[in-house]
């Protein structure tokens, strides 16, 4: 038998949740009175005519009838409700039309607001969001505006006009940049989209400006911070936040790695020692601090640093958790964190010839993900003491179950090699890699290392074309390449403009700074090879850094100072060939 009320589930539901709204809504007098609705019968039959058309297959009719009938209440879950139905329907300008109605029956309505700027940018109108986005910071809270404010960028992130997305945005902004409870926030918000246009050096003085106003903020800091990139002028700003907030540990953090990553470790130091020395440090201040000083051959002070990060560990003051590595797909975890001071403890007492000590820190990892780490590091001990046959075969012996791991495996075998001097060996590795994973940029670059060793510079130079080819960006291979054809003292003017496109790539990185002063020196601009190679040393105290100034001091005249440098360098490491042709070449006693 067919229904006598043929009304679906959720049109009743909606209906009869609309009267008791509106009778709440209605309810402005003592308890004891009863309120009617709003909705009288003829709306109540509408709403549900309109579920009705919806559930029917006309989504079309059941808009207008559930759009009007929200005109008639000015009620915001019928507006909803309207607009849904449009979305539903994909009729993005139905949809965009409710949203209209919406605002125009109530005006002060954050929510209609909110809706109309998702469809506007989901239709790709960004030009049309101005007044919403103004009308939306009007209607927010003043304890909201700020965050706000901030999160306006990312709505532009779709456009590909960003320099005009920028320029919207200022549009936007301009009540909020007169008002100084919002000046600050309005500046660093136009400085990430002036930066996402390209514009840095308007980006540097917005986020400078959010800086002066407020010096203790953190969003003008991550705007210089995201700045440092390519605009080395905007570390300063990062610098002196520190100094006024000592205490900005995630500030702290993230400079830290923008100077480890830009491998000037002596930098980054300081900031991790003082990290450590806050309250509650994270694990991963502990664990890059002793990765930074094994780079740097300070093996002392790297194992001082992880055993403190043990103890707390064991003490609980500390979380056990390995340092972010940017892997979503392999979170951190306790076990991740302590297999990484295992690995790092047994490479600190490698660096001091402690081989026993060595395999008993590596027997401590139970972590199945590091297997591989392992027993690279089991196979660096072996060759240390003579036994490199051994040290292979551990390594190819080694699980492989992936491509990646099949990849890992033969870049360990080849860095084996190479920590040995055996370079023919080495490039044979890679050269198979190469065949095996065609196009890979990195195994390409390693391989042009290897035939460099070789002195094959032909063959070196069109890997390292190929390299650049398959990735425009990749800094180290113009690097390279300039820095090869400076040593050898051939075609210098184009040596020094690839070194100067690494540099423009990778702002401040000490080998690259480091290149562009030895090539300065070979052009002849000995004052401005000397500040070049004083600045990369200072950055990065690397032998072969300290090996360049050194001689650059010595042909300067300062042998004193030259003299200095290159004892400095040899006490981290006598056997370097560099080191050791340049004295001999020199004729420098120390």
């Amino acid at each position: 038998m067919r229904s006598l009320f043929p009304f679906s589930r959720a049109a009743v539901a909606l209906a009869c949740a609309l009267v008791l709204t509106h009778g709440a809504h209605a309810q402005t007098e003592p308890a004891s009175t009863v309120a009617n609705s709003s909705l009288d019968a003829p709306l109540f039959y509408q709403l549900i005519i309109g579920e009705m058309e919806l559930r029917s297959g006309e989504p079309g009719t059941a808009y207008q009838v559930l759009l009007d009938a929200a005109r008639k209440t000015r009620d915001e879950e019928l507006f909803r409700r309207a607009t849904e139905v449009a979305l539903q329907a994909r009729a993005g300008d139905q949809a965009l039309a409710a949203t209209q109605a919406w605002r125009t029956a109530l005006p002060d309505s954050l929510e209609a607001v909110r809706y109309q700027l998702q469809l506007l940018i989901g239709l790709n109108r960004p030009a049309d969001t101005v007044e919403p986005l103004r009308t939306l910071l009007r209607l927010t809270p003043a304890a909201e505006r700020s965050a706000v404010i901030s999160s306006l960028p990312r709505l532009f992130d779709r456009g590909t006009d960003k320099t005009q997305s920028a320029k919207r945005l200022e549009q936007v902004l301009q009540p909020s940049l007169a008002t100084p409870d919002t000046r600050a926030a309005a500046q660093v918000a136009l400085g990430r989209a002036w930066l996402a246009a390209g514009d840095n050096a308007r980006a540097l003085e917005l986020a400078r400006s959010a800086h002066a106003i407020d010096p203790t903020a953190e969003s003008p800091a991550l705007l210089g911070l995201e700045l440092m990139a390519t605009t080395p002028a905007a570390e300063s700003i990062v610098t002196a936040h520190l100094q006024a907030r000592p205490a900005s540990t995630p500030i702290r953090m993230v400079y830290a790695r923008l100077l480890s990553n830009a491998q000037r470790y002596a930098d980054a130091v300081p900031q991790l020692e003082a990290v450590t020395l806050g309250e509650k440090p994270p694990a991963a201040a502990w664990l890059t601090l002793g990765a930074l000083h094994l780079e740097l051959k300070h093996p002392r002070e790297a194992t001082t640093v992880l055993n403190q990060y043990l103890q707390r560990v064991q003490a609980g003051t500390v979380a056990p958790t390995a340092p972010d590595d940017d892997d979503d797909n392999d979170p951190a975890t306790p076990d991740q964190g302590l297999a990484q001071a295992y690995l790092l403890l047994s490479q600190a007492a490698e660096q001091q010839r402690d081989y026993a000590g060595a395999e008993a820190w590596l027997a401590k990892v139970t972590n199945p993900q590091r297997a591989l780490d392992v027993q690279a590091r089991r196979a660096s001990l072996l060759a240390k003491q003579g036994k490199l046959k051994q040290g292979r075969e551990l390594i190819r012996r080694a699980p492989e179950k992936t491509a990646d791991d099949a990849r890992a495996k033969l870049l360990a075998e080849a860095q084996l090699l190479r920590d040995v001097k055996q370079w023919g060996e080495a490039n044979v590795v890679l050269a198979s890699a190469n065949e095996k994973f065609p196009n890979d940029a990195d195994l390409l670059y390693e391989q042009s290392m290897m035939v460099e060793k070789l002195n094959r510079m032909d063959e070196m130079e069109k890997l390292l074309r190929r390299v650049i080819e398959l990735k425009p960006d990749h800094h180290h291979a113009y690097n390279a390449l300039g820095y090869s054809l400076a040593d050898r003292n051939l075609r210098l003017p184009e040596a020094r403009e690839l070194i100067q496109k690494a540099l423009t790539l990778a702002p401040g990185e000490p080998f690259i700074t480091d290149s562009l002063g030895w090539v300065e020196y070979r052009l002849g601009n000995g004052a401005e090879a000397l500040r070049l190679l004083q600045q990369a040393y200072k950055s990065r105290p690397d032998v072969e850094i300290g090996v360049h100034l050194g001689e650059v001091l010595w042909m300067n005249g300062q042998r004193d100072e030259a003299r200095r440098i290159l004892r400095e360098v040899r006490t981290k490491d006598n056997t370097n060939d560099v080191l050791k042709e340049t004295l001999a070449r020199l004729r420098v006693d120390l």
